[in-house]
């Protein structure tokens, strides 16, 4: 029996790391970036199966429209994230998730003239189900970006239940600060959207994590959490700050000892994690009639006023570039979130999607792969406790199955292994590849 099927019930101790965290936006308010004169919107930004479009070149849309569905229940609706007239409906290769799709191409009017939802006055009175109808039919995805569907994590199970909560609000990859802000300038509304999850499941355990290099959003959010009217069952929990601490099986570890299946979900154990900033969305969607057509974006690095953005979905990301000031002169390569498991593209028409919540510059270093030197530092950096070094040498040889058998569901792409090997060799990457091709294959 091979050392990885021993590991096909558990995940084991996790390991951590300290990284520089280089927040250096912490400080920064958010602040809202012009409307752009054009946006392009993918059609699939979600885990699950793609939408389709729902207008045609030559529509006049509004804000908030919905402009792409499917009727499968698993998918979630995009929209219209300004006014104006659809141009076009193109193929646009994802960067960020290694894909091509179709996405709508809208010219703004520059009126942003709105069409959104019917806000709710009293949630009390609708349902369940009226709820979780709502946070679909608003394009709602996990904003840690993860970009799982909301209302599914939100659906309780059948004959089963989900006893817990666990806000998240880590954010422990370097440089992004996004959530933070969120948190300081959105507390009431992140509270507001615990509170809806928390009449959607009725959990027994509601906890709020958060990095304890975070201390103004932890006194913040434990007064509004007092506040709520939720008998005081809500726990603000500081986390020690490490890396990947922010990763739901290691916050279930790290807060209620108890371990995700390596073939499982937190849904498995009766745990649903959301970010804070999923939570703020929620609130927007059910409470004000709000879809998800914006969302906060750190930019940082190498530019050269590095700050906190409240950006369209479809943005060039040029434009958030061009609004901080623009690269500075070392800055060589642009990355789709953060350092540890972002993703380069060379392409600045490439529009914001949902769940990118960092766009950060830097200068790439010319690094060549190597051979594998077998000295095992990927085994023993491993969060997941999984052998890094045979996936990649999988995912190079067109193995893909041999990855499934090795678990590779298993791998977090928290990027420690990349970031450990003296060999260069982009594990991460080749993780992602095989993932994606074994994804197609299903």
């Amino acid at each position: 029996m091979s050392s990885n099927t021993l590991k096909i019930s558990y995940r084991g101790i996790p390991q951590w790391f300290k990284i520089p965290d280089n927040k250096l936006t912490a400080a920064s308010a958010i602040k809202t970036l012009p409307l752009p004169d054009r946006v392009v919107i993918p059609l699939h930004q979600h885990v699950g199966p793609p939408t389709y479009p729902l207008v045609k070149p030559g529509d006049c849309v509004l804000t908030g429209q919905k402009i792409g569905d499917s009727d499968e229940f698993r998918a979630v609706p995009v929209h219209a994230s300004i006014s104006g007239k659809v141009a076009d409906i193109i193929a646009f290769n994802d960067a960020a998730r290694g894909k091509e799709q179709q996405a709508v191409v809208i010219d703004s009017d520059g009126l942003d003239k709105r069409m959104y939802l019917k806000p709710v006055n009293d949630i009390e009175s609708l349902s369940g189900e009226q709820i979780v109808s709502i946070i679909r039919e608003a394009g709602i995805v996990g904003m840690g970006g993860a970009i799982y569907p909301a209302h599914l994590k939100l659906t309780l199970p059948k004959g089963g239940k989900l006893d817990t909560v666990i806000l998240n609000g880590c954010e422990c990859e370097p440089y992004i600060t996004a959530d933070h802000r969120v948190m300081l300038e959105y507390a009431e509304k992140v509270i507001s959207g615990l509170k809806i999850i928390v009449k959607l499941i009725s959990p027994d355990n509601i906890f709020i994590a958060i990095e304890d290099n975070k201390p103004d959003a932890i006194e913040l959010m434990t007064d509004i959490a007092a506040k709520a009217g939720l008998d005081g069952r809500v726990k603000v929990v500081p986390i020690k700050l490490r890396y990947p601490g922010g990763a739901r099986e290691l916050l279930v570890k790290a807060i209620l000892n108890k371990e995700v299946p390596l073939e499982g979900r937190c849904r498995d154990i009766g745990v649903v994690v959301h970010n804070v900033s999923t939570a703020k969305a929620i609130h927007d969607a059910v409470i004000e009639g709000i879809p998800l057509i914006e969302e906060v974006i750190t930019v940082s690095g190498g530019v050269r006023n590095p700050q906190n953005l409240l950006a369209r979905i479809g943005t060039p990301l040029g434009n958030l570039i061009d609004y901080c000031g623009g690269k500075t002169d070392e800055s060589n390569q642009v990355i789709l979130g953060g350092p540890m498991m972002g993703s380069a593209t060379t392409n600045m028409e490439t529009p914001l999607t949902k769940g990118i919540r960092c766009l950060l510059l830097n200068k790439a270093q010319t690094r060549f792969e190597q051979d594998c030197i077998h000295c095992g530092r990927c085994l023993d950096a491993c969060t997941m406790h999984l052998n890094p070094s045979l996936l990649a040498k999988y995912s190079k040889a067109g193995r893909y199955d041999d990855c499934g058998e090795a678990f590779i569901d298993g791998c977090i792409e928290c990027g420690i292994c990349a970031y450990v090997c003296p060999a260069y060799i982009p594990i991460t990457q080749y993780i992602k590849t095989a993932k994606k091709q074994l994804s197609l294959l299903a």
